[in-house]
């Protein structure tokens, strides 16, 4: 299935790309739509026939590729960091540092995901009585 979004849609709403970060960006585009596929099914039929905006779709996988884009080679596995030179320090932490394709709570609303609720009782099932013995059928 073809991606929710492309290289060129990436860049008019980030930034222009380097020729081999485009390569990167329709791979991971189509990655990411796979998942939004995963997450929602039927969001293709739900494009279709009007209940979720194809703009929408394509402006979410643009921002799962942007954030993992924004992670880039030299942060990967990193999630902070810290440097200091004499008084001054400098700490960073990295909001995405593995590079992770994931939809956001508001994106999944976006899309029209809905929560997956389920229940757990808690209490044990209640004994079964002992059956009658045929004296007391009475």
């Amino acid at each position: 299935m073809a991606a929710f979004a492309t290289a060129a849609d990436l860049e008019v709403r980030w930034r222009p790309l380097l020729p081999d970060e485009q390569a990167v960006a329709d791979a991971r585009l189509g990655d990411a739509s796979a998942i939004v596929r995963s997450e929602v099914p039927g969001i293709d039929d739900k494009i279709a026939a009007g209940e979720v905006d194809a703009e929408v779709a394509r402006f979410v996988v643009c921002e799962m590729v942007k954030r993992t884009m924004l992670s880039g080679p030299d942060v990967a596995g990193v999630s902070q960091t810290s440097q200091t030179a004499g008084p001054y320090s400098q700490q960073q932490t990295y909001a995405n540092p593995t590079g992770n394709l994931y939809l956001t709570k508001q994106e999944k609303r976006l899309l029209g995901a809905r929560p997956k609720a389920f229940t757990i009782d808690p209490t044990p099932p209640a004994p079964t009585p002992d059956p009658l013995n045929w004296w007391e059928l009475g």
